[in-house]
């Protein structure tokens, strides 16, 4: 008979704990702390990601378990320090899922997907006034969106905070507006020669385009990583297009360069 996930799971901690032995562990492992570790724990999630894109199965099965180590490892440290332990993790997730779900675990109020997600932010909000109350500091619709997100997904984040205090555009068209007035603001900073100005400006173009994907419940990330994979797979043709004639597409000029990448989106 296989073991029980949860032996597995045991097994699990029991390695994670003997790697971190002072006297016997393996050295680097010993050597981490949490923010060493961070890195790997976000790269770990974006392999998830990677692979449930790439709907292969067996590889979400590995990335799923070196994203469960990440959460395995942080808690080892945490034990040690004695702040918390795994227990602990697993409780304060259980309780969570419990509170943010009461139409589940309570009464069954007959919400739809989205009445849920309205109860959902509804709850949260909630939760971090109270522990801003705990706390005894001020309340901000900008709490609790974390610092260590992508950009794109933390400037998403940011705007529909706004959003629910009513601090949002109306229209479509007032955001393509702003995006064009934004773009002028490029321009006129790159005519300024100030390296610093065009960062900022480039930094709101791409605030505003985060909020034009919003608007249309479009996540930019994925809409990013698409234009990511569309750019690569066409600049990959046009390597393979430009070998097929004889051509080594580094020592073409722009304008050939330009040439065979119209023909790749023609499909020749």
């Amino acid at each position: 008979m296989p073991p029980s996930p949860q032996s597995e799971f045991d097994r699990l901690r029991s390695i994670m704990a003997q790697l971190r032995d002072p006297e016997t562990g393996c050295p680097w492992d010993i050597e981490q702390d949490f923010a060493s570790i961070a890195p790997y724990t976000i790269e770990e999630a974006y392999e998830v990601a990677d692979a449930i894109e790439r709907q292969d199965f067996p590889d979400l099965r590995d990335e799923l378990g070196d994203l469960l180590l990440q959460v395995v490892f942080h808690s080892q440290m945490a034990a040690e320090a004695s702040h918390f332990d795994i227990e602990d993790v697993a409780r304060s997730i259980n309780d969570k899922m419990i509170r943010r779900h009461p139409h589940v675990f309570e009464a069954d109020d007959g919400r739809d997907a989205n009445g849920q997600t309205e109860a959902w932010e509804t709850i949260k909000a909630r939760e971090r006034a109270e522990k801003k109350d705990k706390n005894d500091t001020p309340v901000s619709a900008m709490d609790g969106v974390a610092k260590a997100l992508p950009a794109l997904m933390r400037a998403e984040k940011l705007q529909k905070r706004a959003a629910r205090t009513g601090f949002d555009w109306t229209e479509p068209r007032d955001i393509l507006e702003k995006l064009d007035e934004e773009t002028r603001e490029v321009t006129e900073a790159i005519d300024s020669g100030d390296l610093e100005h065009i960062e900022e400006e480039i930094g709101d173009l791409l605030f505003v385009a985060a909020n034009l994907a919003r608007r249309f419940k479009i996540d930019p990330e994925i809409a990013l990583r698409g234009a990511n994979a569309k750019f690569e797979r066409r600049f990959r043709s046009m390597e393979r297009l430009a070998e097929s004639r004889g051509q080594s597409f580094s020592g073409l000029n722009l304008d050939e360069q330009d040439k065979l990448w119209r023909d790749v989106k023609a499909g020749k």
